[in-house]
C-alpha cells in the first residue's frame, strides 16, 4: 500500500518517524494516519529534506498549537526554499525555451498542471 519496503518503515519506526500501535501478538500495526504519514516522509524525501527536516515537518503538522517563533521559522524556510526554485526556474526557463517543439512537447508532459502552476506564481510571486 505504502509503495515502501518493510525495511523503510522499520526504519522510520525506529528513529520515530512513523508510530505503531502494537497487538496482541506485539504485531504493529499502522493505522491510516500512519500511511499518510509515510506518504508524506516519502513526498518530502523526493524533494531532498533530511529526515530531521522532515520529522520536524511532521510534528508541525500534528501540532495542535505551535508557538509565533515556529511559524516565522517555517516562513523564511518556505520563503528560501521559493528564492531557490526560482533561481532554478530562471536557468531552467531559457532552456526550454531552446527547445525544438517535439522537446518541448516532452517537457511539458513531465510537467503536470498543478506543477505548472506552481511554477508560475512561483515566477509572480519571487519577481
Amino acid at each position: 500500500m505504502a509503495l515502501v519496503s518493510k525495511r523503510t518503515i522499520d526504519y522510520y519506526t525506529s528513529i520515530g518517524l512513523l508510530k505503531a500501535e502494537r497487538s496482541k501478538a506485539n504485531y504493529r500495526i499502522y493505522t491510516d494516519d500512519s500511511l499518510k504519514d509515510l506518504k508524506f516522509i516519502e513526498e518530502c524525501k523526493r524533494l531532498h529534506y533530511p529526515l530531521e527536516e522532515i520529522k520536524r515537518k511532521l510534528e508541525l503538522k500534528k501540532a495542535k498549537k505551535i508557538r509565533d517563533s515556529e511559524v516565522e521559522e517555517q516562513i523564511s524556510v518556505v520563503t528560501q526554499q521559493m528564492k531557490q526554485l526560482y533561481n532554478d526556474l530562471s536557468v531552467l526557463l531559457p532552456l526550454i525555451q531552446a527547445l525544438d517543439e517535439q522537446q518541448k512537447e516532452k517537457c511539458s508532459n513531465t510537467l503536470t498542471l498543478q506543477g505548472t502552476a506552481l511554477m508560475k506564481s512561483l515566477l509572480n510571486l519571487t519577481s
